[in-house]
């Protein structure tokens, strides 16, 4: 199965990678490479999957090669949004030999991590076909990998909640309590933001939803509750407002909560837990002559 995923700008990711390359050379290069590997080799290699998964990321991959060695001729054999199998190859990449092994290690961890999120996201999205409930992520991203762990969820099938804290109003439990209630909270953000801005208040009390929802609330999160109290939600709501269920969703209780009507699943785990997808870089030396 593949999925058109729009790519994502470079100015996302370039910068990042520069980043990820210097840490990794340091101050002296690729000692080891520049050793063994003669200056001028040009050779053929492939990140190859080691098991199967969604893939995500294979843009940020091909800058890796390319800021070392930007005459490297690169083929994508599958795109953000595709499935692999197993032995399968992601990317292919003729360069110079001592660039594209130096690049290696940081192209397969932005590859592998974001194509992890990718594979985790699009495992609980086949969980709840037929639901109606989308799978959201939060922002408990990696620091300053927000924008490339979410096009991964997106990759995945996913969707994506708040990319900050300002571009949509999220009122918690702290804010309620220096508001002194929820509607109190709810009040002071109207007459602070503007008439574009959603506005989506969390609640862990059932006894709260009602007035929210006379109030006008966009959304409600409702934070740690069983799928029981979730279909009540669900009745009282009688679709006035978007509801979406968090807190300690895991790809096995997901389906649970998906059938009680909701219309959100916000999970944390597809981004601060999902395991890395098995991926390696392999050389393809020329003949000799």
């Amino acid at each position: 199965m593949s999925m058109p995923i729009p790519q994502l700008p470079p100015l996302l990711y370039e910068g990042l990678v520069r980043d990820a390359l210097r840490e990794d050379l340091g101050r002296a290069g690729d000692l080891t490479s520049d050793a063994v590997v003669p200056a001028g080799l040009v050779v053929d290699g492939a990140i190859r999957a080691r098991r199967g998964g969604r893939i995500a990321g294979v843009e940020v991959a091909a800058a890796a090669f390319r800021q070392l060695d930007p005459d490297a001729a690169l083929s994508i054999a599958a795109g953000d949004g595709s499935d692999v199998g197993a032995g399968g190859v992601v990317l292919a990449v003729r360069g110079r030999g001592r660039a594209l092994l130096a690049a290696e290690r940081v192209a397969l961890n932005f590859l592998g991590h974001l194509s992890g999120i990718a594979t985790v996201t699009r495992d609980v999205v086949a969980r709840l076909a037929g639901s109606g409930a989308r799978v959201a992520c939060t922002r408990k991203t990696t620091p300053l990998l927000r924008a490339l762990e979410k096009h991964a969820v997106r990759c995945g099938g996913g969707v994506n909640h708040r990319f900050g804290l300002d571009d949509a109003v999220l009122i918690k439990d702290n804010h309620r309590a220096i508001a002194g209630s929820a509607r109190d909270a709810l009040a002071r953000v109207r007459r602070a933001v503007g008439h574009l801005v959603k506005i989506e208040v969390e609640i862990d009390d059932l006894a709260e939803l009602e007035p929210l929802l006379e109030a006008g609330v966009d959304a409600v999160l409702l934070d740690n509750m069983s799928p029981d109290e979730l279909r009540r939600a669900v009745a009282i709501n009688r679709g006035r407002a978007i509801l979406e269920a968090s807190g300690g969703i895991t790809p096995e209780t997901a389906p649970a909560i998906a059938a009680s009507g909701v219309d959100l699943l916000s999970i944390g785990w597809l981004t601060h837990s999902a395991p890395v997808l098995d991926l390696g870089f392999d050389l393809e030396l020329p003949a000799a002559g």
